[in-house]
């Protein structure tokens, strides 16, 4: 169902009177009751800094089952039944091992649900997760769908994971996706999508209300840094381990090519090359709403962009510490090689409104580690040092 009403009464709160919504996004204090009444639950105590804004940070268990081939149960069977089918040799996590890229693992999760009537889920990986290239889904008993977790589920969960660039180092515990849960099915119109973005600016150039279409598209900044000329990396193909639970640890040189702005404001990604890239609008959520990068058409070219696209409540926000905050972006182009030019349309956003303001938001409160980002490599690597100067043009 589409509300326009809503837009206002979200945006601007009574603060003797919290808005409430049936249908939406559930933020953190939600989740936090559904911990206490056990529709969520895990081997171990949840902990408190797993319970973002509006989801919840998934942890990996102690076992990762190495497999033929990428799957889905379906309807019939279990996740366990095509393990038993499709396993090659399992892994123990408890003290670390190397997740191998190419190759295609499914872990049980330390967490699982007992959802009750009304109540869905949506999963991604996390920012860290997408911006190593680690192709990371969500898969549940009888699932016909990665990362979606029916209305009502009661069973384990499972993390398929996939290296494609680096290889990897995970343990009992690693957090590499996170899971949404929502009441009911609400979407905003394109009218009204358009009504919030002019009361809230929810990227700093007013889109034309004829291109919002299930979203707002953002584009590609290929100008660069206006002093350096930098305008992203690509990632190098032959590269060490890199443990994913590290911060600012490793040397980004070792791992990642920088690329400068060369003449034209344009770039010619090459098949099955990773990049990060950015966003030339910088991206601000409400701390009522939630927001989602996905693909704009797959009509206008062969590549994928942003493995990880939730952003939290409060991303970029100007009362969280955010002002604005550009979105980054994980490229990889298939088959062929495929020409990109500065401003053109990669994604849309699309927001979700919760369906009340979480009692924690993103931002300098709990340490969110990619608010008022600009072009940025993992958490695990530190900041980009320019050692070389760029070539010149």
């Amino acid at each position: 169902m589409s509300d326009t009403r809503s837009v206002a009464q979200a945006t601007k709160p009574d603060r003797g009177m919290p808005v409430r919504h049936r249908t939406g996004i559930l933020p953190s204090q939600a989740i936090r009751a559904l911990i206490n009444s056990a529709e969520i639950a895990a081997d171990s105590e949840i902990l408190d800094d797993q319970i973002q804004p509006a989801s919840l940070d998934l942890r990996l268990g102690r076992t990762a089952h190495r497999v033929q081939a990428s799957f889905l149960p379906g309807s019939s069977e279990t996740v366990s039944d095509k393990l038993s089918k499709l396993g090659l040799h399992q892994l123990d996590l408890s003290d670390g091992a190397v997740l191998e890229k190419g190759c295609v693992y499914v872990v049980p999760l330390m967490e699982r649900l007992a959802l009750g009537a009304g109540v869905s889920g949506i999963a991604n990986p996390k920012s860290s997760t997408g911006r190593l290239d680690i192709f990371t889904r969500l898969i549940t008993d009888h699932g016909v769908e990665f990362d979606r977790v029916r209305g009502e589920y009661s069973g384990p969960l499972y993390a398929e994971i996939s290296p494609r660039t680096f290889s990897v180092i995970v343990r009992t515990g690693s957090r590499l996706s996170q899971l949404r849960l929502k009441r009911g099915n609400f979407t905003y119109s394109d009218r009204a999508l358009h009504q919030l973005n002019q009361k809230v600016q929810l990227v700093d150039s007013e889109p034309n209300s004829a291109i919002i279409k299930e979203g707002i598209p953002f584009t590609v900044d290929l100008q660069g840094d206006p002093v350096t000329g930098l305008v992203g990396f690509r990632a190098r193909k032959h590269a060490g381990l890199i443990d994913i639970d590290l911060k600012n640890h490793y040397d980004p040189r070792d791992f990642w090519e920088p690329i400068f702005r060369h003449r034209a404001p344009e770039l010619i990604l090459n098949p099955d090359d990773f990049y990060i890239l950015a966003s030339r609008e910088a991206v601000t959520v409400p701390p009522d709403h939630a927001a989602e990068m996905v693909a704009y058409d797959t009509l206008v070219g062969e590549f994928r962009v942003h493995y990880a696209g939730f952003f939290d409540p409060g991303f970029g926000d100007e009362g969280t510490g955010g002002e604005g905050s550009r979105a980054v972006l994980e490229v990889r182009s298939h088959d062929v090689p495929f020409l990109i030019s500065d401003s053109q349309i990669l994604g849309r956003l699309v927001y979700e409104r919760l369906t009340q303001i979480p009692d924690r938001i993103y931002g300098r409160d709990i340490g969110s580690t990619y608010q008022q980002q600009g072009l940025k490599l993992g958490k695990q690597f530190m900041p980009w040092i320019q050692s070389t100067q760029p070539p010149s043009s």
